[in-house]
């Protein structure tokens, strides 16, 4: 290879081998299904060897484009993270960030740190809102929400598209002796938030009536359904983006795959007058480091609930 691939060839393959269509990846990079698979071509022309394989229908990438993907991806991670961290070098100010409990409890905390060292003198507060769709409180300066990103008068980016699929913990389902089918669900308890939405939707999919979804018990609080499954006091309608820790550590377990992906999704959300504040801005590049693919690749039984 006579020189490096341009940065749009290489975001195209990281694209393709994340979602695993030209079509998702498209959507991402904004650009047309013909544009990402031109950029393909001219990639393993300059590479010299194969990135993918049509298999009947599909287009799949070959061993050796699996493992160059991979080295992409560590390789745009690095300079991402790069350009977060010098941005941040001499960024000083305050900044306020309203964060659904769900999502500050599961992955923004846990990772907050790799934040503050990008900027240690940004004087960081995280506080919660009244609702996960909540973008109220005048003393925030963005919202991480849950919600139909219907906000004309705001400056939005989708953070992340949601799967919703039954999750209980592995002791509730050894004790039950299993699941069979998914009208079993309601002898386990249905945990749920709020309302009975998501779990009429999931029912409705599995081709069952909605009112399986009428028992069980209502809670307040995301933290709250999950804290119930993780101790086998039931069956929650879990966010599989949310419960992606506890599912690779085998806390919770899927006794369905099917999933539905939920109409809503986390937003941030920005004030257009304090769009412009410098620690907003290096934390709103952070987020999308963290965060490089919004689009959730729903699982093969998922459909649009």
């Amino acid at each position: 290879m006579k020189r490096i691939p341009s940065t749009q060839a290489l975001r195209a393959l990281d694209c393709f081998a994340r979602h695993g269509t030209v079509w998702q990846a498209a959507e991402e990079l904004n650009l047309t299904r013909s544009a990402v698979s031109h950029q393909l071509r001219l990639l393993e022309r300059d590479l010299g060897f194969r990135l993918l394989d049509r298999v009947g229908t599909r287009i799949e990438l070959t061993p050796q484009g699996a493992a160059y993907a991979v080295d992409i991806r560590r390789a745009l991670s690095a300079i991402a993270g790069s350009a977060v961290r010098n941005a941040g070098r001499g960024l000083s100010g305050t900044l306020t960030v309203s964060c659904t409990p769900g999502l500050a409890t599961t992955w923004l905390c846990p990772r907050i740190g790799r934040f503050r060292d990008t900027c240690p003198d940004v004087a960081l507060s995280i506080v919660t809102p009244r609702r996960l769709d909540d973008v109220s409180n005048p003393d925030a300066d963005m919202f991480l929400c849950f919600g139909t990103g219907n906000l004309p008068d705001m400056d939005i980016d989708l953070l992340k598209e949601v799967d919703f699929t039954p999750l209980c913990s592995p002791a509730l389902l050894n004790r039950l002796g299993g699941l069979v089918v998914p009208k079993d669900l309601p002898r386990a308890g249905l945990l749920h938030l709020h309302d009975r939405e998501d779990w009429r939707n999931w029912f409705r999919l599995a081709g069952l009536e909605e009112s399986c979804a009428d028992s069980g018990i209502v809670f307040a609080d995301m933290n709250l359904v999950y804290a119930g499954a993780m101790n086998a006091q039931g069956i929650a309608m879990g966010d599989a983006f949310i419960c992606h820790e506890a599912l690779e550590t085998g806390q919770l377990v899927r006794p369905f795959d099917l999933a539905i992906r939920s109409p809503r999704a986390y937003y941030l959300v920005m004030p257009p007058e304090k769009a412009g504040n410098p620690a907003a801005v290096a934390f709103r590049a952070w987020l999308a480091g963290e965060l490089p693919s919004p689009r959730a690749l729903a699982p093969p039984a998922a459909r649009q609930a």
